[in-house]
């Protein structure tokens, strides 16, 4: 297993890194290997610039400025996310690395003469996870909605191999959080990852005639 690990909080004694320990260690535990982005540490430029826009769809050229964090989405078989959930969306700092990095002829494939829809281009990434924490209660965030959760395990997820395995562990109401609800959470996300290591489900392949059973 190839794990990347995608990971936005400016805090490094913030409890969002505590939660990406603990999924750092279970993937450790697990065999894998594992790399790290760490966005504030790097200090990611989430802006995409007039240059960049301009050869968006040139593949040669798209990937130039990104070539590291390219080279690691097609290296991993297992993407995961780890960051705090802000206004119920995720930080502006990860949303500028799907903009920048999940570009066309790396993430998806953009429609031709032939495909008149957008075609997935992630589909060696057979896991995909999201592991955050917000102040908003669960009520609250089912009502508002979960911008960032969509974009993530539906968006990002349909661009993956069919069949991808998700997961997804949350502490909701941070700002009245206690060390017993945050110790709880920790040992949510190494059961959830547990869980998760398990072999990648492979899209269900219809019955064959008896004929065609040899």
């Amino acid at each position: 297993m190839r794990a990347l690990i995608v990971y936005a909080h400016p805090d490094p004694a913030s409890f969002t890194a505590a939660v990406r320990q603990t999924v750092e260690a279970r993937r450790a535990a697990a065999g894998a290997e594992i790399r790290l982005i760490d966005l504030y540490a790097v200090a990611f430029d989430p802006c995409l610039s007039p240059a960049e826009f301009a050869a968006y769809e040139d593949t040669a050229e798209n990937t130039r400025p990104v070539a590291r964090h390219v080279a690691d989405l097609l290296w991993c078989d297992t993407l995961i996310f780890v960051y705090p959930t802000w206004w119920y969306g995720m930080p502006a700092i990860l949303k500028g690395w799907l903009d920048r990095v999940m570009l066309p002829g790396t993430a998806f494939l953009m429609p031709d003469e032939r495909n008149p829809a957008i075609r997935r281009g992630l589909a060696h990434i057979t896991r995909l996870g999201v592991f955050t924490s917000g102040g908003a209660t669960r009520w609250l965030t089912a009502f508002i909605g979960a911008p960032g959760r969509r974009t993530i395990l539906r968006g990002v997820w349909l661009l993956c191999a069919p069949g991808c395995r998700r997961v997804f562990a949350k502490h909701y109401q941070m700002d009245s959080s206690t060390p017993e609800s945050r110790a709880e959470h920790l040992a949510r996300v190494s059961r959830a990852m547990d869980r998760f290591l398990g072999a990648p489900r492979l899209p269900r392949l219809p019955r064959l005639g008896r004929e065609a059973r040899t």
